[in-house]
């Protein structure tokens, strides 16, 4: 059987075809146009955009192509109507009915056309089971009783399932301080990084009296419109809780997180990561354990 791997941004679509590979399954990487993947390699490989949706999946038929694996970071793409070829015109008012109805609904009709052209659609975390950590402790450090944080999670999953949007929050002390919305997980965590100190100055004095002079105005404006400085919120102690939202589609959307999440969390000044099991992927777990580790942090798999 031959797979095609529709690859987006990220580190989830390498992991996944060296993950192919190992089994012996050579991919077909797909990209669409503006978000190229990250696979390296001698991969056949197919280019397409949305206005020639129609035309891709001739393609893939014609190359035997019976799997698909949806993975990798993908926002919604402009659409030029001009460009919309004659396979994909009979496709478009479903589409736009489809993205009316947000990005889970966008999904759930692209998956439907999928299917009804014979393909299957297989999960990342089929291909790659290792993603998916045990329940339990994977850290050092022990995380704290979270039952009441997670009781204030599941109402708050709730929530944004109906708005759709968001598959993260910050908790503390039984309630959420933060959630995600559509800037993803990782601007979330950024709004609460400490902003970098100020160094004594550059060493060139025209540039140092140059910076003065800029913050003096920038003080005076704050002063004259009585605005008051802005600080980051502060997010220390909170633990960073990831999960789909109701009903969400794992097989093409499971929420993920990797390296780049807990050195965020670590800069945010987080106590840990919760996740519950078999519903959020881990990318390169042991670099992440290591991570929270050297931070003194927790990453906690609960049922």
């Amino acid at each position: 059987m031959t797979i095609a791997l529709i690859a987006g941004t990220g580190g989830l679509p390498p992991h996944l075809a060296g993950s192919l590979m190992v089994q012996g399954r050579t991919p077909i990487i797909c990209e669409m146009r503006g978000f190229a993947s990250s696979i390296v390699g001698d991969f056949p490989r197919i280019g397409f955009r949305i206005e020639t949706l129609g035309t891709f999946l001739e393609t893939l038929k014609e190359l035997g192509v019976t799997e698909v694996c949806m993975a990798g970071a993908m926002q919604r793409p402009d659409v030029d109507p001009t460009a919309i070829d004659p396979a994909t015109a009979p496709l478009v008012p479903r589409l736009m009915g489809a993205m009316a109805k947000g990005d889970d609904g966008t999904l759930r009709e692209i998956i439907a056309i999928f299917e009804e052209r014979g393909f299957s659609i297989v999960g990342a975390h089929n291909i790659a089971p290792d993603l998916l950590p045990i329940i339990g402790q994977h850290t050092t450090k022990s995380g704290p009783d979270l039952t009441a944080d997670l009781a204030a999670a599941e109402v708050a999953l709730k929530q944004m399932g109906q708005a759709d949007q968001g598959q993260a929050m910050l908790l503390r002390d039984g309630a959420v301080i933060a959630r995600e919305d559509a800037r993803g997980t990782e601007a979330m965590l950024r709004d609460f990084c400490e902003p970098l100190e100020k160094s004594g100055g550059t060493g060139d004095p025209l540039a140092d009296l140059f910076e003065g002079a800029v913050d003096l105005v920038s003080d005076a404006i704050d002063w004259i419109s009585d605005k008051p400085d802005e600080k980051a919120p502060n997010a220390k102690g909170a633990v960073l809780f990831k999960a789909p939202k109701p009903d969400q589609i794992l097989k093409a959307d499971m929420p993920l997180i990797g390296p780049d999440t807990a050195m965020q969390a670590a800069e945010a000044g987080l106590a840990g990561i919760v996740i519950p099991q078999g519903r959020v992927m881990v990318l390169d777990l042991p670099q992440v354990v290591a991570i929270l580790d050297a931070q003194g942090m927790f990453l906690q798999v609960v049922p």
